[in-house]
């Protein structure tokens, strides 16, 4: 990441001298984002992930210089005299300049068996693939090491379906960032996700199995855990061998010495990131320092000015659901430093802000809630005075001093990975001509690292366009002026069925691939026909327009619902027959549905005839729409069960199916507080207790996980359903475009409170009013498979080839893919591994006549 941000500074400060670069890469790809490298288990891939922006190359030529990315052959000498480097190919490069951006390596503790097969370290993307792979025969996983990268290891094998541990040898998640009131708090949240946290413990070995794999691990307090996959985050060590092998300086523990300039003793070496110990003599594994020095070398190296003298390690994320936060002097180590602390047991928020003997803010852990980071880390590395008293800043969002852009001083600076302050920002939309926030973000980089200011970026921006005169474009997109919800309330009282009429009477042109998707889900929520009749077939996407969901290779899935998880023999029979006699791959998913994957669109009515007449219904897997309402076996079959949860998740599916919303919908029912449903993780939760249901909302279990707000605790059945219809109905009706009800939540103002008093107090005055939509909902809902059936006209859309809607071409024949079932193969040590099925489809193969 630092290199290659090396390459972007050099091309902006270096115009007018053009380079030779080449560029000497360990790995078999380019650079790419290793802050989320984590989301590639959630399906971004490698590609994605890149850094390298497309026709960078070509840009670099066009302004003189050359370039020549090596991949997969790293340096292996430098010989400063003759200034020549050796590549791993055994290759010569000459340089008159070079950058020494060899990063770190990952530290892994010398115990015996830690190069065992099943132990990994989570540093690229190899590892991670290593990981997946080991994951499938691997019942339970640990990771060494709960800092950063650990707990972000330790997410990716709970979302692998492993059993979890973490071992920390410090007291506490997270040493180095937060203090013992946050850790404490960090350590129940992730113990509620059944991620098992062993602190205060070292790894003592790794026992292995007859075949050299893991088995088993024991820790210093005599702790067996019984895991066949080990993740090594213990620290990183700089990589700095070359520069020990050709004499240059480093420091006592590590990282090439390099002064303000990141010059190494030769005049003619830079050294920059995770591989360099800085001239305040600290080695930064952070990019924000790392792209700091990048610059300050691209600007010595072109004779321009600049220098790195330290750099802010404040840090924010979300790690397995929770977030976390620290800032400036978090530890408070600063002499005459006072505490101010808010801690909440109930809620798991814990907030700390540490004040320097001057009154100002100088530091800070937030955990649980990290709502005004964005003001308070510039506020304390600005050194400005407080908007506030700290009692009242110490408070959760919503409850303290209001926080927002406004009270940072223009020098505070808002992204620390590429150091652009507040007045930076705001010039670039008061005299850069800037009118969004891409635009300032292309203009200035803020926002382009970690994205932790993302937020901070957009509200400056739009309160400058605010105060210049300039009205705030709100709505969906250049078609519409108004928003989602305006749209809604529109459709809704003039009764709007059509989106030619709508787009007529409030809209302007042809309409995109924005507003379309978006008009048809209000027109199907509002029961303005089926999503497949006249004008709605057209403005659908892919998945809803064959009512099916699109995969990777062409193919299509098929999701029948299976309300709460409860399906009989005949179901189950019915359904691996159509598997068998389609060739499809079956797959049991985490919402206790069964996925049948790599159907053809012109075999979709053929397998929902069959699945129609067996009793099933369209589980509206493709659509933003109520998925599932997962559940527990209740207190049918569980010992510990105080409410039946399977007939009260039954009943919640079956009342929202087919329900259209701004995004997909899960919920789940538990039948006691050992939450074995994960209600809490869901849009909408249900937990049972001996009073009655606790309702919990906002809750998201994708890429931003977040634990659902409890909104009211003790309620009967008919008000817990009552509540639940209104919350939906009220997010249906307010929330924007692709908005997860957790970042609706997270932006409600007034936040909880002001939602339990709409829902439950009816403050608003439109509880009957949502009580009549889900009414309304209730009543009229179809399965929209059985309707598509029952009419000729809209099965016309299900064919593979637009001209021949008929029987297929015979000179076209449907094969599979032949990496769909991998075949019986030795493993690395002589065992024989089974066949295993492939999430594959069919492919063509073309047969001229």
């Amino acid at each position: 990441m630092v290199g290659q941000r090396f390459l972007e500074a050099l091309a902006e400060h270096s115009s007018a001298t053009p380079w030779r670069i080449t560029v000497l890469a360990d790995e078999p790809r380019p650079a790419y984002d290793r802050v989320h490298l984590t989301s590639w288990f959630t399906g971004t891939g490698a590609d994605e992930l890149s850094l390298l922006p497309p026709g960078f190359t070509a840009r670099l030529r066009g302004a003189g210089h050359r370039i020549d990315l090596r991949l997969g052959d790293p340096a292996t000498a430098v010989d400063r005299a003759a200034r020549t480097v050796t590549t791993r190919a055994g290759r010569t490069v000459r340089y008159d300049a070079l950058v020494l951006a060899t990063g770190s390596y990952p530290f892994v503790p010398p115990v015996p068996g830690h190069d065992a097969r099943g132990c990994h370290v989570y540093r690229t993307i190899e590892d991670l693939e290593a990981i997946r792979d080991r994951a499938a025969e691997a019942g339970a996983g640990a990771v060494v090491g709960g800092g950063l990268l650990g707990l972000e290891a330790a997410g990716a094998l709970r979302a692998l379906g492993l059993e979890t541990h973490v071992v920390e040898y410090a007291s506490r998640l997270m040493a180095l960032q937060v203090d013992q009131g946050g850790g404490d708090i960090l350590r129940r949240k992730i113990e509620e996700l059944d991620v098992v946290v062993h602190t205060g413990a070292g790894t003592e070995r790794i026992d292995t199995g007859t075949d050299g794999s893991a088995r088993s691990m024991t820790l210093s307090d005599g702790t067996v855990l019984d895991v066949g996959l080990v993740v090594f985050s213990a620290g990183i060590r700089p990589r700095d061998q070359l520069a020990r092998d050709c004499g240059l300086p480093t420091a006592e523990r590590g990282g090439i010495v390099v002064d303000e300039r990141c010059r190494t003793a030769d005049p003619r070496v830079w050294a920059i990131g995770e591989c360099a110990s800085a001239a305040d003599g600290r080695v930064y594994g952070l990019v924000a320092p790392g792209y700091a020095m990048a610059d300050t070398a691209a600007r010595a190296i072109s004779g321009g000015p600049g220098s790195f003298t330290g750099a802010d390690t404040s840090t924010k994320l979300k790690l397995l659901g929770v977030d976390v936060a620290s800032f400036g002097d978090a530890h408070g180590v600063t002499v005459g430093a006072t505490d101010v602390v808010y801690t909440s047991q109930r809620a798991a928020v814990y907030r700390k802000l540490v004040i320097g003997p001057d009154g100002r803010l100088i530091g800070g852990v937030l955990v649980g809630d990290t709502g005004s980071y964005d003001v308070l880390r510039p506020l304390a590395l600005s050194g400005a005075d407080l908007p506030g008293t700290p009692e009242q800043l110490v408070l959760p969002s919503g409850l303290g001093a209001p926080l927002g852009p406004p009270a940072l001083p223009d020098d505070a600076v808002v992204c620390s990975c590429h150091n652009v302050t507040k007045a930076v920002i705001a010039g670039a939309v008061r005299d850069g001509g800037c009118t969004s926030a891409p635009q300032v973000k292309k203009a200035t980089r803020a926002g382009t690292g970690c994205g932790s200011c993302a937020k901070a970026v957009e509200s400056i921006v739009r309160d400058e366009l605010t105060a210049s005169g300039v009205e705030v474009a709100r709505g969906l997109c250049e078609h519409f002026t108004h928003t989602r919800a305006e749209l809604f309330e529109i459709v809704r009282v003039k009764g709007i069925s059509t989106f030619s009429r709508l787009l007529a009477e409030h809209g302007s042109g042809d309409g995109c691939e924005i507003c379309k998707p978006v008009v048809a889900s209000l027109l199907a929520g509002l029961d303005r026909g089926h999503i497949l009749d006249g004008e709605q077939g057209a403005l659908q996407d892919t998945n809803d327009h064959h009512l099916a969901n699109l995969q990777r290779n062409g193919s299509y899935s098929v999701v029948p619902r299976i309300p709460g998880g409860e399906i009989t023999p005949d179901g189950l029979i019915t359904i691996g027959e159509i598997a068998r006699d389609f060739g499809l791959y079956t797959k049991i998913t985490g919402g206790q549905r069964i996925d049948l994957l790599g159907a053809r669109v012109d075999q979709l009515p053929l397998i929902w005839t069959r699945l129609v007449d067996a009793g099933f219904e369209s589980g509206h897997a493709y659509g933003k729409a109520l998925r599932t309402v997962k559940s527990c076996v209740g207190q049918t079959w569980c010992r510990y069960g105080v409410q039946d949860s399977v007939a009260l998740a039954i009943e919640l599916e079956l009342r929202y199916r087919g329900l259209r919303a701004p995004h997909k919908l899960k919920s789940a029912v538990s039948g006691c507080a050992r939450e074995c449903a994960e209600a809490q993780s869901k849009d909408f939760g249900v937990i049972a207790t001996s009073e009655g249901w606790n309702l919990y909302l906002g809750g998201n279990g994708g890429m931003t996980p977040r634990h659902g707000d409890l909104l009211a605790a003790g309620l009967d059945r008919a008000t817990l359903i009552r509540t639940i219809d209104r919350f939906l109905m009220f997010y249906i009706r307010t929330a924007d475009r692709l908005e997860r009800t957790a970042p609706w939540l997270a932006r409600f103002e007034g936040g909880l409170g002001h939602l339990r008093a709409v829902l439950l107090d009816d403050s608003l005055g439109i509880c009957a009013e949502l009580d009549e939509l889900m009414a309304r909902h209730v009543e009229i809902y179809q399965d929209e498979w059985a309707a598509t059936l029952a009419d000729p006209e809209r099965l016309r859309r299900f064919v593979s080839f637009a001209n021949a809607p008929g029987t297929p071409d015979p000179t076209v024949r449907f094969v599979p893919e032949r990496d769909q079932i991998r075949p019986a193969r030795p493993d690395e040590d002589g065992r024989t591994l089974p066949p295993r099925p492939l999430i594959g489809g069919p492919s063509l193969e073309v047969r001229t006549r």
